[in-house]
């Protein structure tokens, strides 16, 4: 049984995480409605340029991870005066790739954004936004890295105040410079992109306040990781970044497919999405936090305690993932009257949402225990399972399940579920085995 105060750990872990993940969805609605605004080409400019800008980042943001299982693990040695030497190797691994990239990609922004969209129209609107996007990869390398040490040293609720402020920020800076208020010119979307990369900065600079406040005593800008410490977060986060890559692309595809299947189809998907990603953000939070206590456990050279951080975290976040979904399992046109108004596109959407409902709380057994694994160093495996889930097994079936056979969207999003499920057994059966509590970082 989950203890009391194991319960009082993981919630006092998670729930900061979980907040700055809800921050950052409220921030999305209301970046959308603001841009709405502007018409449809320009929605869609920003959608297509948020994406790729997500893929173009993946290398950069998977610092975390790698920050987050070394400082973890050095915490549970007992060594916390070392704590922040791997934020300082991410702090320069950031720095080193981030700047290049970025200058690269914003030369070529153009001829990238063309390959993704056909629409003269959404192609000028999205390449400026995606430009001053780029322009901020610094900055986000710097909060991710950031992210990965705040959570990594149970203090995630710094984490949580300063993307409050960011995202905050962002809110008022795109309503400035997209409509031009304070005296500032109306720019439209490219404000809301420049209003996003200056909250971005924002959050950089607050970060690295709090950091010179907060972690100095812990070797925050005191010296680099030595060479086996900064090999160790290029052998966990490349893995990370890699995956994060090839699941936003895997993301694209899905999408690609449902629009052969037709445009309700894909309306209807984009729909389910939404509802998915507010869905999971309790597994996904509650991952996070898995991952800092099982390296942690760890690094205190207590395997056994380890695996049982993984499990208790499990059970905690699919029993509140799986009450939630109670909602969509038998009331799935509450969810879906606010955004689909057409029966038709309702319908579609109704025996998908139930399905998605129904396993997501093994979806998020697969979540905690991925993450998990991250946090115990094994990120190699963790990307192989979920490249050869996502990319050989999910998207040839449903595109034969699909356009193929003609099982339409619910064909589609059956392969989708399939293969969530899969991938949370793989990954159950990995933890079980318990091979990752001999690695070292």
């Amino acid at each position: 049984m989950l203890t009391p105060d194991r319960r009082t750990r993981i919630l006092t872990l998670a729930l900061p995480i979980i907040g700055g993940m809800v921050s950052q969805n409220v921030l999305n609605l209301v970046d959308t409605a603001m841009v709405g605004v502007l018409g449809v080409a320009a929605l869609a400019a920003v959608g297509m340029a948020s994406f790729a800008n997500f893929m173009a980042s993946a290398f950069i943001t998977g610092l975390s991870a790698g920050v987050q299982a070394i400082a973890a693990r050095r915490l549970g040695e007992g060594r916390e005066s070392e704590t922040a030497r791997p934020l300082n190797g991410g702090l320069l691994l950031a720095l080193v790739l981030a700047i290049p990239l970025s200058v690269i990609l914003i030369a070529f922004a153009g001829e990238i954004f063309g390959l993704l969209v056909d629409d003269p129209e959404v192609v000028g609107l999205g390449v400026p936004y995606f430009r001053a996007r780029l322009a901020a990869m610094l900055a986000l390398g710097v909060n991710f890295a950031f992210r990965g040490y705040w959570n990594g040293v149970n203090m995630s609720k710094v984490y949580l105040r300063t993307l409050l402020v960011m995202h905050g920020s962002n809110i008022v800076l795109n309503w400035a410079l997209i409509f031009g208020h304070f005296g500032l010119p109306a720019l439209g979307v490219a404000g809301a992109g420049i209003g996003s990369a200056i909250a971005t900065f924002i959050g950089s600079a607050l970060y690295l306040f709090q950091g010179w406040k907060l972690a100095r005593a812990n070797g925050f800008l005191r010296g680099l990781p030595d060479r086996t410490t900064m090999l160790s977060m290029l052998r966990l986060s490349i893995p990370t970044g890699v995956q994060q890559f090839f699941f936003a692309a895997g993301l694209t595809a899905f999408f690609w497919i449902l629009g052969r299947v037709g445009t309700a189809e894909l309306a209807a998907s984009n729909v389910l999405v939404q509802l998915l990603l507010v869905a999971i953000l309790p597994g996904l939070g509650s991952g996070m936090a898995a991952a800092s206590l099982v390296s942690q456990a760890l690094g205190r050279k207590e395997p056994e305690d380890a695996v049982a951080w993984g499990w208790d975290v499990a059970k905690l976040a699919t029993s509140a993932v799986g009450l939630m979904a109670l909602v969509g399992l038998f009331f799935p046109d509450l969810l879906l009257r606010p955004f689909l108004h057409d029966g038709q596109t309702l319908e579609l959407a109704r025996v998908p949402l139930r399905v998605l409902a129904a396993t997501m709380s093994i979806d998020t057994l697969g979540m905690v225990l991925m993450n998990s694994l991250l946090g115990a160093g094994d990120n190699i495996r963790v990307m192989v399972v979920t490249l050869v889930t996502q990319w050989v097994l999910f998207l040839p079936i449903a595109f034969v399940m699909g356009p193929v056979l003609g099982f339409g969207m619910t064909g589609v999003w059956l392969a989708h579920i399939g293969y969530r499920v899969i991938q949370a057994l793989v990954f159950t059966v990995i933890w079980r085995a318990g091979s990752w509590t001999r690695i070292h970082i």
